[in-house]
């Protein structure tokens, strides 16, 4: 029983300290620290003082004027785009088989399981592996095609361009379409089983079912997935760097890879490093917000336009009528 005159709300913020404390120092400090430094002269190599350029803004105009970030980010979003596309196609459709009522697929929870799997290996035990599958000249791949009599000598696939980005491309999807699959099923076991017993009696089969009913109730999902899909996806790194480290010639330099190589490699620029992630960052933010104005629900926005119309009317006529009064 709660004791009378005793608050317990600030036991709540007792328990939040190492939280708040952790994002502090972790998080806060170092996302203030590398806008700061976007602005400077700061390099890594050995200098601990730093100032403000003549020109705020000569970092930007550098980095946004070097051929390689442009490449990377070309990279970057024809990847993401390459394994996003066929990994949002295939979560679907298979959330519409294990979600049916009337297919009732047996063995689901294994099926998900396996199909969770690779999201839970290691992103460097993933490049490994790949790199020793298209080894040259004795890898696995190139064993099985000189088998199977598809190429006549070893070929080395990690120095074609197309391959390389298609590799990566695969492994992202590969990676990901799991753990897409798990977040649209938990959404459609959300959506209130009303309306699907509702279009089962109506006659609906189970392609209008799925477009006229479960697409429609998933739009938040979707644009949850799409959104934390684009912000992982320009943020790619682990795959590219571990992999090919940006190679060969730069097809999978990714805007992450430019940005270590800028801090860590080289001549230790940290400013330009800072301000590449400052425009990744301005991409980032521009590009959700799209997704938000496009995956928004139109006749609830007006809905709200019209109720927001009639509050100020009311009000209005409310002043009015004191006025008269």
């Amino acid at each position: 029983m709660r004791r009378k005159g005793v608050s317990y709300a600030r036991y709540g913020y007792i328990f939040c300290i190492p939280f708040v404390l952790t994002y502090l120092v972790f998080h806060l400090y170092p996302l203030v620290y590398t806008t700061i430094i976007g602005f400077t002269d700061f390099k890594g190599l050995g200098r601990t003082d730093f100032k403000f350029n003549e020109d705020l803004f000569e970092n930007f105009r550098r980095v946004l004027n070097n051929p390689s970030f442009s490449q990377s980010l070309k990279n970057t979003v024809g990847i993401w785009v390459a394994n996003f596309i066929p990994q949002i196609l295939l979560a679907l459709l298979l959330t519409a088989w294990f979600t049916s009522t009337r297919r009732k697929i047996k063995g689901q929870g294994l099926f998900k399981v396996v199909f969770y799997m690779p999201n839970i290996i290691t992103q460097a035990t993933i490049a490994i592996l790949f790199s020793t599958l298209f080894a040259y000249p004795t890898g696995p791949v190139n064993s099985l095609l000189q088998n199977w009599g598809l190429i006549d000598g070893a070929t080395e696939f990690l120095r074609s361009k197309t391959i390389a980005r298609g590799i990566i491309a695969f492994i992202q999807f590969w990676m990901w379409y799991g753990y897409t699959m798990i977040i649209l099923i938990s959404g459609v076991l959300g959506i209130n089983p009303e309306l699907f017993e509702a279009a089962e009696i109506d006659g609906a089969t189970s392609r209008q079912t799925f477009f006229r009913v479960t697409l429609p109730n998933l739009r938040t999902i979707l644009l949850f997935t799409l959104v934390t899909s684009l912000i992982g996806g320009l943020n790619m790194y682990d795959i590219p760097r571990l992999f090919l480290d940006g190679g060969p010639d730069n097809s999978t330099l990714t805007a992450s890879v430019f940005i270590y190589n800028q801090a860590f490699k080289g001549s230790y620029m940290y400013n330009r490093a800072s301000a590449a992630s400052l425009i990744m960052f301005v991409i980032i933010a521009i590009c959700s917000a799209m997704l938000f104005i496009i995956m928004r629900d139109k006749d609830a926005a007006k809905l709200k336009k019209i109720e927001k119309k009639n509050r100020k009317a009311f009000k209005k006529a409310e002043k009015e009528a004191r006025r008269l009064v």
